[in-house]
């Protein structure tokens, strides 16, 4: 009996799975369009102009409703570099995760605009044939200049940056081994370590100061734990222990503590943001995130409240979506927020293909053509060193 065909790209088996996958990813895009138009307005100003709730639909901002902003953008080119690196571990090579996630983002720096020596045999793959992907939303400063000074893939950035341009996109490392380390929330396996120091590597080819990639690991290995079934309270804390055993961890630790505690306190999300910070920089906007996320009763909610208030509103209402998204799944996202979201087909697709990524057979001809097409090795020539 010949095997049934597998209808490709494939999509996620278990509904839950699925569910979680395509929720952290399109939460993120709905906190990150949600926040855009008002990511520079106080929050006294946004109350004058939307009214006593804050912003709470989305608004027109770069010419459309829906507009995502270089946090998504980064998030689906995280998820490539993943994806690209496990391709070609799969396909005989050496998988150089590291390499391969700083030339995802070299492909995003293309799509700003932006020329480098190093994109000359990165210029391929599925992403980049996004048109819309190519639009220039505010792009953060320090990711521009990181990939600018970059001489060579295995670079790690040369500032003190602690921006938070490297914590909002590194939510699908999390997603990415939890397929390959598995679904359920038994105790933490080494995959859960693999997932912090991922993610505060991703965070450090652009961003050099400690707290800017602890804060980062932090949100990479809280997302793993969150989809594997564990609830959002103990995933902090399991997170937690793992952040008090990296160096230089204090700045991170305080943010997450004072988080947690104004979220026990049941202090009020107004009073509690303006403690938390602007989240302009990576312990604040994780804050910001985790306090949001541990008080809402709903997304809508929790995404809400992240967005209004005087700082980095799409940074924070990405970080707390993702959250939110990967609790509560797909379905808790309103429609009036999904309905226009921009490249919503793109972001299912990238969560999907992180969703089923442990069943992709190479060794089918078909599949094979497929993926490697969608997420390509990197190319003859290109330096790895």
């Amino acid at each position: 009996m010949s095997a049934v065909p597998v209808t490709l790209p494939r999509t996620p088996a278990d509904a839950t799975i699925g569910s979680r996958y395509r929720g952290c990813l399109l939460g993120g895009a709905v906190g990150d369009a949600l926040g855009a138009p008002v990511e520079f307005m106080r929050r006294a100003d946004i109350l004058r102009e939307f009214g006593r709730g804050g912003i709470q639909e989305f608004e027109p901002d770069y010419g459309r409703l829906g507009a995502i902003t270089d946090d998504t953008q980064m998030t689906l080119f995280t998820a490539e570099g993943v994806l690209r690196a496990h391709v070609a571990e799969r396909l005989g090579g050496e998988r150089q995760p590291r390499e391969a996630m700083a030339l995802a983002y070299q492909r995003w720096f293309f799509t700003q605009g932006q020329a480098h020596p190093l994109q000359a045999h990165c210029r391929d793959g599925w992403l980049l044939q996004q048109r819309d992907l190519h639009a220039q939303r505010a792009p953060g400063t320090t990711c521009l200049s990181g990939l600018r000074s970059m001489t060579a893939p295995a670079d790690l950035a040369r500032n003190d940056s602690k921006g938070c341009g490297g914590v909002m996109r590194v939510a699908p490392i999390g997603l990415f081994l939890t397929s390959l380390d598995g679904p359920g929330a038994g105790p933490p396996t080494a995959s859960f370590a693999a997932a912090f120091d991922f993610g505060c590597v991703a965070a450090a080819i652009t961003h050099g100061h400690p707290t800017g990639q602890l804060a980062s690991g932090f949100l990479a290995a809280l997302v793993m734990r969150i989809v594997q079934g564990t609830g959002l309270a103990d995933g902090i804390r399991e997170v937690t222990e793992l952040l008090r055993s990296r160096a230089r961890h204090q700045e991170t630790l305080t943010a997450v503590e004072l988080a947690t505690r104004l979220a026990a306190e049941g202090v009020d999300p107004v009073t509690a943001i303006e403690q938390l910070g602007g989240g302009w920089i990576a312990e604040e906007a994780l804050a910001i995130g985790l306090y949001c996320a541990l008080t809402a009763p709903d997304l809508r909610s929790g995404v809400i409240a992240a967005v209004n208030h005087d700082g980095d509103s799409d940074s924070t209402g990405s970080i707390a979506g993702q959250l939110l998204g990967a609790i509560h799944g797909e379905a808790a996202i309103p429609a009036s927020w999904l309905a226009p979201l921009e490249l919503r087909d793109v972001i299912v697709a990238v969560a999907d293909d992180l969703a089923t990524v442990a069943g992709w057979n190479l060794d089918d001809e078909a599949e094979r053509d497929f993926y490697v097409g969608r997420y390509p090795p990197p190319q003859k020539g290109a330096r790895l060193e």
